[in-house]
């Protein structure tokens, strides 16, 4: 049996841009990209922490340093700049491997500078 698990998340980043008439997905700095393991194209779940809103979409390598969180295309008219999110990536495993994974958290704070990483 395979089963979804939270493989990693972006905790309470806060969005930096949101564009609407741009191609549909998230840019996230590839610096967070690379700590939680998102790769570009991954399909991720984002949680708006402002209004309850999800949704799921893929992302797209923003600048490094940058601490770009960027909603575009649909994604936009449900994130506003400004609105603090999760965003949740999943892998799909079976049970015995879900067991012993250990999903990655890091939590940003004000200007999306890192707080702290955690293993869950």
């Amino acid at each position: 049996m395979m089963i979804t698990i939270m493989k990693s998340k972006i905790h309470n980043a806060t969005v930096t841009q949101a564009d609407l008439y741009y191609e549909g997905s998230i840019t996230i700095d590839q610096d967070f990209m690379d700590r939680m393991d998102i790769l570009p194209g991954e399909r991720v779940q984002i949680v708006n922490l402002e209004n309850g809103e999800r949704l799921e979409t893929y992302t797209i390598s923003g600048e490094r340093g940058s601490g770009m969180i960027g909603m575009n295309g649909p994604a936009a008219l449900k994130c506003a700049q400004g609105d603090r999110v999760h965003i949740i990536s999943y892998a799909l495993m079976d049970k015995e491997s879900a067991r012993d994974y250990i999903s990655r958290v890091l939590v940003l704070e004000k200007k999306n500078r890192i707080k702290k990483e955690i293993q869950e």
